[in-house]
């Protein structure tokens, strides 16, 4: 395709830290373009709540936040494309976006693309998908109404996924391979109240079975090597995520598990090119970091671009 239109910034991802880079270049009258596959908003969109953003004491909706942070962006002129990204190279100063609608260029890049989902690995779990196993609970729950499900993780999402459910699902069973969690102590200690949930530790799934759609868990215990079964209609996965960065291919120093590494400016080892949020090395992976990140890129992307 030929090169389209060139930018002063291109910001890749509309997650939180997308978002807010995308406001402050905006307001910063720098020409941005924000490029996004899907939803704006990133992982943040499957949190049914998210209770420690500042300014909303009483909480506020995942999906409702990230469009919130896309209409002030676009208030203030930010432009958006929705396509996939494949690729990045650099030719000087130059730097190109390679996408699915085509080439783009600009001066200075924010690589802002998150983290994906992990996904088990076992059998079932593909030919399952959207008929009994999911990755997103605030999407997918109310299908599973009085009925038996299960959550797959030991970390914040897995609690908040399965007390997510509990409003809907009869039972969950919360399976972790470890018999300590990964979760801040005052999420654990509210699913242990919840008399709807069940803790199944020290035990990975085997295989997720049925016929048309889940029927059953197969399950090992990991220190006694007993396997049992577990029936229910419903499996959730939340094990953890990976940072997006294949597309890079080896153009910036990411740590061994591919996150990008940065200065305290969010700078990368390529001049002009910047990474915020999850998808940097030592993230703490929260909504309000990943917002300041942003800031903090498109600050320093501007005194780039005024050189």
């Amino acid at each position: 395709m030929e090169t389209q239109e060139e930018y002063e910034l291109i910001i890749l991802g509309g997650g939180p830290a997308g978002l807010t880079a995308g406001l402050y270049a905006a307001r910063n009258r720098v020409k941005a373009l924000m490029i996004e596959k899907a939803m704006v908003g990133g992982l943040a969109v499957y949190a049914e709540l998210i209770e420690n953003y500042p300014g909303f004491p009483s909480g506020i909706g995942g999906i409702e936040l990230g469009q919130l942070m896309f209409q002030q962006a676009e208030k203030f002129g930010l432009k958006s494309l929705t396509a996939e990204v494949s690729g990045l190279e650099i030719k000087g100063e130059r730097k190109i976006v390679k996408t699915s609608e085509g080439d783009l260029v600009a001066r200075a890049v924010i690589i802002a693309l998150g983290s994906e989902r992990i996904q088990l690995g076992v059998p079932g779990e593909k030919e399952f998908l959207g008929k009994g196993v999911s990755y997103c609970a605030t999407c997918d729950a109310a299908f599973f109404r009085n009925k038996d499900v299960a959550v797959v993780g030991g970390g914040n999402s897995a609690i908040s996924e399965a007390l997510h459910l509990a409003k809907f699902a009869s039972r969950v069973s919360l399976v972790h391979r470890r018999d300590q969690f990964r979760a801040t102590r005052v999420f654990e200690e509210r699913a242990r109240q919840e008399p709807k949930i069940s803790f199944l530790t020290n035990s990975t799934v085997d295989s997720i079975e049925g016929k048309e759609f889940v029927e059953n868990l197969q399950l090992n215990n990991v220190k006694t090597g007993a396997k049992t079964r577990l029936s229910l209609s419903g499996v959730f996965v939340a094990i953890g995520q990976r940072p997006n960065t294949a597309f890079l291919k080896g153009l910036l120093t990411c740590d061994p598990v591919g996150y990008i590494m940065v200065n305290e400016k969010m700078e990368t080892n390529v001049p002009g090119v910047l990474a915020a949020g999850d998808i940097r090395a030592n993230s703490i992976r929260q909504t309000i970091s990943a917002a300041g990140d942003g800031a903090t890129a498109a600050m320093f992307a501007d005194r780039y671009l005024g050189q």
